[in-house]
């Protein structure tokens, strides 16, 4: 009775480790971006033009500043940047040395008053803050920036959360990369933009597998963009920090013993 129970005991033991490695595994190739699907796929440069159309909202901060032959009048019209000697030394003072646009969409700025700002392009704000100037200055030269924006990555990054970026170019995998990449079991054949638009909200799947991405038209992200990577399927058959010595001891040791008591 003995001898026909174990081999069979066995036989069923090895084949749940079989199938519990193979429901484990991610395979490679669901993991590696801009992949070659072929060999007749030998294009390498891909042209994308970075277009920015980004309108001014409440809550946004703007780096303003206004240069001018006479550094009395400079520091008059920066008095933010006045204490500072003028030195920007990272993007923690630039955002404390902006103006932020309060709820109604406006900013405060010197000798021109309350102006509203909300909906406006950078370049209208600067084109603005020239006219308005004119009356007072001659020759001046009007620098506006955009100091910071969110990014929201969720799902399936090591780090999700709501990321500040300080500057007005950067591409999904700049992005993914500030959350610590994507983890293993992220789906990354289906990766959803969500971008806010004149109506409300647009939603968008890119495939980050393909090299095409790079021809996308959301390949650059934009303000207050929201990446959302979906799990693979089956994922909760898998595992991530799974103490695979220990099972496999235990499944030896059992062999073991079967064997000794056969």
């Amino acid at each position: 009775m003995k001898k026909s129970f174990a081999p069979p005991f066995r036989t069923l033991l090895w084949i749940a480790l079989a199938a519990f490695l193979f429901t484990s595994c991610i395979p490679q190739k669901k993991m590696l971006y801009l992949q070659v699907k072929n060999e007749l796929d030998t294009l390498s440069s891909f042209n994308n033009e970075r277009k920015i159309d980004y309108r001014v909202q409440p809550g946004d901060n703007l780096y303003i500043r206004v240069v001018t032959l006479d550094e009395k009048t400079t520091l008059l019209l920066n008095p933010l940047t006045s204490g500072t000697g003028n030195n920007i030394n990272n993007d923690a003072s630039v955002y404390l040395n902006s103006y932020n646009v309060n709820e109604n969409g406006n900013l405060d700025f010197p000798m021109i008053g309350e102006i509203n700002v909300q909906n406006m392009t950078i370049e209208e704000v600067t084109v603005m803050l020239q006219d308005r100037l004119k009356v007072y200055l001659k020759e001046f030269v009007v620098i506006v920036k955009l100091v910071n924006y969110n990014l929201t990555l969720l799902g399936e990054v090591n780090r999700p959360g709501q990321y500040k970026v300080y500057q007005d170019n950067i591409n999904l995998f700049e992005a993914v990369s500030m959350s610590g990449d994507l983890t293993d079991f992220a789906n990354r054949n289906k990766v959803a933009i969500i971008r806010q638009n004149k109506t409300g909200s647009e939603v968008v799947y890119v495939d980050m597998t393909k090299r095409d991405i790079l021809l996308s038209e959301y390949y650059y992200l934009k303000p207050n963009d929201i990446v959302y990577v979906q799990p693979v399927k089956g994922k909760q058959f898998t595992f991530a920090n799974f103490p695979y010595g220990i099972v496999f001891g235990a499944i030896s040791s059992t062999v073991l013993i079967l064997s000794y008591i056969k």
